[in-house]
């Protein structure tokens, strides 16, 4: 049987006990075989496999361990969010594996809203409605909006907030450190530039300019929602013709096609690809 993949992000990125108890409950119904976590961002993203049927009591495992762990009305970090779990996207690698990634995102839906935590659609699945536009203005924007959930209770958990589901393609999660003296503004300015409706826009790349004080840091942070169409190497040099990149990371697995023609001398930080990951299950 064909496992299914999904990349849960979570709102810590500091705290390894809480992390690996994390893991450890999507470790009950799906095999963990990625994670990163950034203090600055204080996130972390896994890296899932599972079968169907499965996978989505892994997720719902983790939303509830995170919900046990994590307080957003204590949270400060550079990402945007709006849950503990923030989001749990179920992911097909091909469009014969997408209803299966449709069906178990919506039975994830339902079981982490069964944890006692509200659950909106987005992408496909919440007739286009982006991350962006249910994270703004953070838990508070979204409670003051009104906007119901689509599965789980009607109000946001106190602690745990709530979680974003989708069934989607993979997306590559990926950022660029600008070789001092670049500043924040700099960074802003390209960001804005070069996401989908910038002035240089490419297409379902969006951006944020962010200074990371940990690691003293100028970035560019990406997500790529269609690697077919832009590469990394094209987001890689659409920022080089405003700034010179020193190195670069993937925060997650990506397809190995989404790294064609990187060149050897920017160094790239990144995790073992899908297809190894999943090759060596």
């Amino acid at each position: 049987m064909t496992p299914l993949v999904a990349v849960p992000n979570v709102s810590e990125g500091r705290d390894l006990a809480a992390l690996d108890a994390i893991g450890a409950a999507f470790a009950t119904h799906a095999d963990v075989l990625h994670r990163s976590e950034d203090a600055d961002h204080h996130r972390a993203v896994y890296f899932l496999a599972g079968e169907p049927g499965q996978l989505h009591l892994a997720l719902a495992a983790g939303a509830a361990a995170a919900a046990a762990r994590i307080d957003l009305r204590r949270h400060e970090g550079l990402h945007p969010r709006v849950g503990a779990l923030d989001v749990a996207p179920v992911v097909y690698l091909d469009d014969a594996g997408r209803g299966a990634a449709i069906a178990e995102a919506l039975l994830a839906a339902d079981a982490i809203g069964a944890q006692g935590i509200p659950v909106f659609l987005y992408g496909e699945l919440g007739d286009g409605r982006t991350r962006a536009e249910l994270r703004r203005g953070g838990p508070a924007g979204l409670a003051a909006r009104g906007t119901p959930p689509d599965y789980g209770p009607r109000e946001l958990h106190p602690r745990a907030g709530a979680a974003l589901v989708a069934a989607r393609p993979p997306l590559i999660a990926f950022n660029l450190e600008l070789a001092p003296p670049a500043t924040l503004d700099d960074a802003r300015r390209i960001a804005a530039a070069i996401r989908a409706g910038g002035a240089e826009g490419l297409p379902g790349v969006r951006a944020l300019g962010l200074h990371l004080p940990g690691r003293d840091v100028v970035q560019v942070s990406t997500n790529i929602e269609d690697h077919r169409t832009v590469t990394t190497t094209a987001v890689l040099r659409a920022v080089q013709g405003h700034r010179p990149v020193r190195a670069a990371e993937l925060v997650a697995p990506a397809p190995e096609a989404a790294l064609a023609g990187w060149p050897q001398d920017v160094p790239l930080r990144m995790p073992a690809s899908i297809e190894a990951l999943l090759g060596a299950r």
